[in-house]
């Protein structure tokens, strides 16, 4: 039997799991099958991006999950992104319609613009997903669309029924204070980098004032980077190894993946763990079964040290992509 879920209630007036999965770097030749065993074992929120690259193996793992009776479509939650270079406002509607296609869906649950500061468009038949760069090699080329603009669009796509809900990824305060200045439909979901060396407790603090629902990444703190040789990554005690964290884990019976994702979910923020073993994605379900002292989480959060993986600069050279500064 499924563990039971939590759910978020979004200012949509919709309900998010607050326990996903994630598919940043799920490899196209097994991603169907990890989806289909994500269902199995009982995630019913599936967080994808057209820039994963895999949005179609993932819609045939659905598929063959609601095929085989496992779930039905309406019992899904489904997650996707909106990549920077579709970000003018004429783009956006062709490109969710051709993810909607790969997923094989009519609707996301929730829609989410990936990072701020629109690129120029890259037309999909000459490369999709197309990545950072116009040139697919080295060159960043802005767009003079605004936030505003693509924001106006998005919610266009909740008017016509393409997106129930729509939020934000990879914002800061500044952005976020200004987005809700003119938003007609404020973002549901707030979704950023969050791990115990990178808590930002002040942007946590802010998306509850008011209303936003916060999703992590990258949970696992340097462990998602390793493999692209980033130094800082390296030089860092990885979290499932930190003594603390060891400790805290041994005190409850549970894994240190346990205790980093309900430091995360006990404190009112949604996950997104990825796994291709089962037995991982059974352990990491379970993240909401217990529950952790206040002096646990205040050792966990106390390593805070300000360290970010996910920017552009940190996966190729660049000076024109200073997004976190």
């Amino acid at each position: 039997m499924a563990p039971a879920i939590p759910n978020l209630k979004l200012n949509s007036g919709h309900d998010m799991p607050q326990v996903g999965f994630g598919l940043w770097k799920v490899d196209n030749a097994v991603c169907a099958d990890v989806v289909y065993n994500a269902i199995k074992t009982g995630y019913r929120l599936l967080d994808g991006a057209c820039d994963y690259g895999n949005e179609k193996e993932c819609g045939e793992g659905v598929a063959r999950a609601i095929k085989d009776g496992l779930v039905k479509r309406e019992e899904l939650f489904i997650v996707s992104k909106l990549w920077p270079t579709f970000q003018d406002p004429e783009q956006v509607e062709p490109v969710v319609k051709r993810q909607l296609a790969d997923w094989g869906i009519d609707h996301f649950d929730l829609y989410l613009m990936h990072f701020p500061g629109a690129l120029k468009f890259v037309d999909p038949s000459v490369r999709y997903p197309p990545g950072w760069h116009h040139d697919g090699k080295s060159q960043i080329v802005k767009s003079k669309t605004t936030i505003q603009d693509t924001w106006r669009a998005m919610e266009s796509l909740v008017d016509a029924g393409l997106a129930k809900s729509i939020g934000i990824s990879n914002f800061q305060a500044q952005l976020i204070y200004d987005m809700l200045r003119y938003a007609r439909i404020p973002p549901a979901t707030l979704q950023v980098e969050h791990h115990p060396y990178l808590v930002q407790q002040e942007l946590v603090n802010l998306v509850k004032s008011e209303g936003i629902q916060m999703t992590a990444y990258s949970t696992f703190g340097p462990a998602s980077f390793l493999e692209f040789g980033f130094k800082h990554a390296e030089k860092l005690v990885p979290l499932m190894q930190d003594p603390v964290i060891q400790k805290i884990a041994d005190k409850h019976s549970k894994k240190p993946s346990q205790v980093l994702l309900r430091w995360v979910t006990q404190r009112g923020i949604a996950v997104i763990p990825k796994s291709t073993r089962v037995e991982i994605m059974a352990e990491n379900i379970e993240c909401c079964s217990f529950d952790l002292d206040e002096d646990d989480i205040n050792q966990i959060s106390s390593k805070d040290a300000n360290i970010r993986f996910n920017q552009p600069h940190n996966y190729f050279e660049t000076d024109k992509m200073w997004i976190f500064g």
